[in-house]
């Protein structure tokens, strides 16, 4: 469970035991105290369980489970189940680190009570599980699938027919302590915040985890808060997503525990290590090599023209080197091979202009990883960890 549905923190008033012997010494007082804190029906001393592995916890069923396995895949991180029935499993890759399957909020549950160290998981389940939990640090914010956004979604017809943000919905004169909005979500934690910040004080949740866009229409809900990918299930079911009800943005992102990573041997650096992989890859898919040969006088000269183009300025510039001929038995450069790596939407764009300033013989590679000298999150992770 998150920080904030902890059992209360149960502090011991000091004590003074007795102490006897034997021979007729006065007694002396052991003072004593306790501060502990329950977390999951387990005490939680501040410190992480004692065992040698680190452990990843990932989804264990569903596109979401599927996505993050070819993810992990692509980086060369396959995961290895010895049998498709057990929860856990390895990564060669990684030394000393165990995989297991867990249902998403269980992942961010298990890594605030300290039973899982890493995870990956939707945005929006750290959010609503997490509940403001700072010992749940996201290490890698944009994994790239998993893409959807939570939001409110109201009735097409009758009293909301004309109602299209939530500042109208707010302004309604419906909503009274007697007879107060009435959500179906999921999100229980999430959703009061979101409408207190929206000015709408008379509201009551019920909760629900599924097919929860026939609420209204059975009349036990007059709206709903869920995620929401393509919003095609609301406009079958006459719903619509009205201004600023977005509650927040969700992808899959990598999640950590704070007090793992400081205390248990070896977890900051299999993170750094499991990170550098994922922002290689994640850098590298939308990318192409660009190869080109270029007449020119010398290197330099066709650098310029290619630096003139607007597609053509790479990460850092293209890459120029002679290409050597052979005419007439002699050996000379006629052309120079110009490298350079271009974004996917505009590759097109790019050949166009490389064909424009005489570019020939165009090759496209398609990239795998590309390693930055540092990784950006890597050192935004160190500042949160205060290293």
């Amino acid at each position: 469970m998150s920080i904030s549905t902890l059992q209360p923190r149960l502090s011991c008033p000091m004590r003074s035991l007795p102490v006897f012997s034997s021979s007729r010494i006065a007694p002396k007082p052991i003072v004593w105290c306790c501060t502990l804190t329950v977390v999951n029906g387990r005490v939680d001393d501040g410190k992480v369980s004692e065992r040698d592995a680190i452990r990843l916890g990932l989804p264990s069923k569903g596109r979401m489970a599927s996505d993050t396995l070819e993810l992990l895949k692509d980086c060369q991180l396959s995961v290895k189940q010895v049998n498709p029935r057990q929860y856990v499993a390895a990564i060669p890759q990684l030394t000393n680190v165990e995989v297991w399957f867990q249902r998403p909020k269980d992942i961010v549950r298990k890594l605030s009570s300290g039973d899982l160290d890493l995870g990956i998981v939707g945005l929006d389940t750290v959010s609503e599980y997490g509940q403001g939990n700072e010992d749940l640090i996201i290490v890698h914010d944009a994994l790239e699938y998993g893409d959807c956004h939570l939001s409110l979604a109201i009735p097409k017809y009758g009293i909301f027919e004309n109602i299209n943000s939530m500042k109208e919905l707010a302004q309604m004169p419906q909503w009274t302590e007697e007879k107060p909005l009435r959500v179906a979500t999921g999100f229980t934690y999430l959703g009061p915040i979101f409408m207190k910040e929206n000015g709408i004080k008379h509201v009551m949740f019920s909760t629900a985890d599924g097919a929860l866009e026939a609420a209204p229409a059975m009349g036990i809900a007059d709206a709903i808060l869920d995620l929401v990918s393509s919003g095609t299930t609301l406009r079958e079911n006459n719903l619509k997503e009205i201004e600023g009800g977005v509650v927040l943005e969700s992808q899959a992102v990598l999640v950590a525990s704070r007090k793992s990573l400081i205390q248990r041997n070896g977890a900051l650096d299999t993170t750094h290590e499991i990170l550098e992989r994922l922002e290689a890859h994640l850098r590298a898919i939308d990318q192409f090599i660009v190869t080109a040969n270029m007449r020119g006088s010398n290197a330099e000269e066709v650098a310029a023209r290619v630096l003139s183009q607007p597609s053509l300025s790479g990460l850092q510039g293209p890459t120029v080197s002679p290409v050597f001929c052979k005419n007439d038995g002699r050996v000379s450069i006629d052309y120079y091979a110009m490298v350079i790596c271009v974004p996917k939407k505009v590759l097109y764009k790019s050949v166009q202009q490389l064909r424009a300033i005489g570019g020939s013989g165009v090759l496209i590679s398609p990239l795998t990883y590309i390693f930055d000298e540092e990784t950006p999150r890597w050192r935004e992770l160190l500042l949160k960890l205060g290293i």
